[in-house]
């Protein structure tokens, strides 16, 4: 499985059915847009370090950007945009979901729904 930023943010929040969700999953994968997003919300170095610790300690491993993901991620920009309100992030982790045939996790339904083929559970909080 592939976790959406939104679900790290619940999970911070203390909110426990997000924690659980990905405490009982065997695969645990991101996207570098996410890694890069959780990153940026830090409001210190210390939260950042924080950040990299939780990612190593849950053993969630960080896909790269390739070019296939990339090429997909603006495909996804052109057809979603304008009808979803898609953002590029959304779109690169919608993308590394599909080149890595991995499901996406993600309380996201409005910006991912649209995806054909996209294989997705959708949390609600």
């Amino acid at each position: 499985m592939i976790f959406d930023t939104d679900i790290f943010i619940w999970v911070e929040r203390g909110h426990k059915k997000a924690a659980d969700l990905l405490e009982k999953s065997s695969v645990r994968k991101i996207s570098i847009q996410t890694f890069m997003e959780l990153l940026q919300g830090a409001r210190n170095k210390v939260e950042q370090k924080n950040i990299r610790d939780f990612i190593k300690q849950c053993n969630i491993s960080v896909l790269p950007f390739t070019e296939n993901i990339g090429h997909r991620a603006a495909i996804y920009i052109e057809e979603y945009a304008m009808s979803t309100g898609m953002r590029a992030g959304d779109a690169i982790i919608a993308a590394t979901a599909m080149e890595n045939d991995l499901e996406l996790i993600t309380s996201n339904k409005k910006h991912y729904a649209a995806i054909v083929n996209l294989k997705t559970h959708f949390f609600k909080p």
